[in-house]
């Protein structure tokens, strides 16, 4: 595996990914090129059942668990984040006081409906992209999302 060529192919999408993690531009920076570093070092252990994205961002992922754990404290969400523009629940993104509310609501909601979620709006990821993520089909990617986003809306009204 050409490192240099996975890097370049493959560096946009994993930061993507982990901007919806650390929800911090330069937290995520660091942890892309951590999982590229690991990816390095581990390249023996790929087992080539799941696609390198899948396994780069499973690499970033446990990364960011990990520093999380030691520093056992919680991220905090950038003020300048911008949404995908999709519907109606992405519009209200925009909106400082509902992105609070919502940011909120995607705290208590459960998974894989609260990352399916953020992939799709804060990491702009295509439904394929997120099924790919996920070991599932595209189509699984667009359910879960809709369902998210239900889930979400409910929530919303709930709360007022």
């Amino acid at each position: 595996m050409d490192f240099e060529i996975l890097y370049n192919t493959y560096y946009k999408q994993v930061f993507s990914y982990v901007m919806t993690l650390a929800k911090n531009r330069e937290r995520a920076e660091e942890i892309t090129q951590e999982a590229f570093t690991r990816a390095l070092s581990k390249e023996s252990e790929f087992r080539k059942d799941s696609g390198v994205l899948t396994w780069l961002c499973q690499i970033a992922k446990n990364f960011f668990i990990d520093e999380n754990r030691k520093n056992s404290r919680l991220t905090e969400m950038p003020e300048d984040s911008e949404p995908a523009s999709d519907e109606n629940i992405e519009m209200t993104v925009a909106d400082k006081d509902s992105s609070y509310r919502i940011h909120l609501i995607l705290h208590e909601l459960e998974e894989p409906y609260k990352e399916v979620f953020q992939l799709r709006v804060f990491g702009e990821l295509s439904f394929d992209k997120i099924g790919t993520i996920f070991g599932k089909t595209e189509n699984w990617a667009r359910v879960t999302y809709h369902r998210a986003k239900l889930k979400i809306q409910e929530r919303m009204d709930e709360n007022g």
